[in-house]
């Protein structure tokens, strides 16, 4: 082999890798905008929660993975009725103890996702599988929690009951649809 030959083979290699590089690139920005794009706030708190944007990713497409593999289905309409008369008494009963309504208001949320076909032992895993297919109102769902949680200490406004009572009402209707609603979910 002349040095010509040399020469040109190492640039026809290195431009190889470069390409390979510039397309590892490309399809990590690409994969890291569709996943931002579809989780929103929740793609930022699994970086906070995960501290790498590798690890947070993959915590994200595993998550998607897991609600993919379970059989999640819509409520009849008959169910979806009887947890809508629930959910009725349940904010109408608010003004008269709203520290119980935040609590049935909870506990009607993991029972309609229960009967959608969502695992519900675990809360932290049951947010991590709402925020695959309704990543707009899961923050909103842990912030409710907290506070439904809270309340039970004695540790809670009226105030921030009220919130919360907000906060599962949205994600409760979501869930009753059957499909994530094309609206925002109610802001801090």
């Amino acid at each position: 082999m002349d040095n010509q030959t040399i020469i040109l083979a190492v640039a026809i290699g290195a431009v190889a890798v470069i390409a390979i590089a510039i397309a590892w690139f490309v399809v990590r920005g690409r994969r890291t905008d569709l996943l931002k794009r579809r989780f929103g706030p929740e793609y930022d708190h699994t970086l906070d929660a995960f501290g790498s944007r590798r690890s947070a990713e993959a915590d994200l497409l595993d998550r998607t993975k897991r609600v993919r593999r379970l059989e999640i289905h819509p409520l009849s309409s008959e169910t979806r009725e009887r947890f809508a008369d629930r959910w009725r008494r349940t904010q109408a009963s608010f003004v008269d103890n709203p520290v119980s309504a935040v609590a049935e208001a909870d506990a009607l949320v993991e029972e309609v996702m229960e009967a959608r076909g969502y695992p519900v032992e675990d809360f932290e895993q049951r947010a991590a599988d709402i925020s695959v297919e309704h990543p707009r109102f899961v923050q909103n769902y842990r912030d409710a929690h907290a506070l439904a949680v809270s309340a039970r200490r004695g540790t809670v406004r009226t105030e921030d009951l009220r919130r919360a009572t907000l906060y599962f009402k949205e994600l409760f209707e979501d869930l009753l649809e059957g499909a994530t609603r094309r609206t925002a979910p109610v802001t801090r």
